[in-house]
């Protein structure tokens, strides 16, 4: 049992990517909600909400059972995530905005790209479905979270972040169309995803607005 457990983390990349993504974006979450003061639950709502949001609408839109009803690992990996979360509340007093945060938004976009752009190819939906179910998968999450939080979803703003997912969808698209194998397709998504996230990060990459290309007066 442990043995095949062990196998199918390490083996199969939806897995290790999942795994990656459920904890990344828990503690991501969790984060959020302790910086605006919720309390205990309120905290593990929100962080088991990012988590798992987006992959919920994944599986919906490919017709299947969301994962997170048919594994209690998958929750258990979630609140993983919020207790790492409470943890770093603990040593430091930004931790939503810390690098380590930071870094882990970004692992958990490029992990849940991947996972999104793998189910939709499985599927055996169009260029547009596998683009647009990687980026729900990576962003849809966060945009819950964010209603949660009373707030309106950050990525309808300008930031360069729903971007990096449309980006990595399109690369493992194209690198599984050209026969890349299943492997390898998923690790060129997510070094795209998490590279370019943290350059717009780095160098305060942003879209423009209307109101920023002059089209419209401020």
């Amino acid at each position: 049992m442990g043995q095949s457990l062990l196998a199918a983390l390490f083996g199969d990349p939806f897995a290790v990517m999942n795994t990656i993504g459920l904890i990344a974006f828990a503690l991501v979450g969790s984060s959020k909600a302790i910086r605006e003061e919720f309390d205990v639950l309120g905290i593990t709502i929100v962080g088991l909400a990012m988590a798992f949001a987006g992959g919920a609408t994944r599986d919906i839109l490919v017709t299947r059972v969301p994962l997170a009803l048919q594994s209690p690992i998958e929750i258990g990996l979630g609140l993983l995530g919020v207790g790492l979360a409470i943890a770093l509340s603990v040593v430091l007093t930004t931790p939503d905005t810390h690098p380590i945060t930071l870094v882990a938004d970004a692992i958990g976009l490029a992990a849940f790209t991947t996972t999104g752009a793998i189910v939709a190819t499985e599927a055996g939906v169009s260029v547009f479905g596998v683009i647009a179910i990687a980026t729900i998968n990576a962003v849809g999450g966060g945009a819950f979270a964010d209603i949660l939080l009373d707030r309106s979803p950050f990525i309808l703003f300008d930031d360069f972040y729903a971007s990096c997912a449309v980006l990595g969808g399109s690369v493992y698209f194209v690198a599984a169309t050209v026969g890349v194998s299943g492997n390898t397709a998923a690790g060129i998504c997510a070094v795209v995803t998490v590279v370019t996230r943290l350059a717009a990060v780095t160098y305060d990459w942003n879209l423009p607005t209307i109101q920023g290309l002059g089209l419209v007066e401020h």
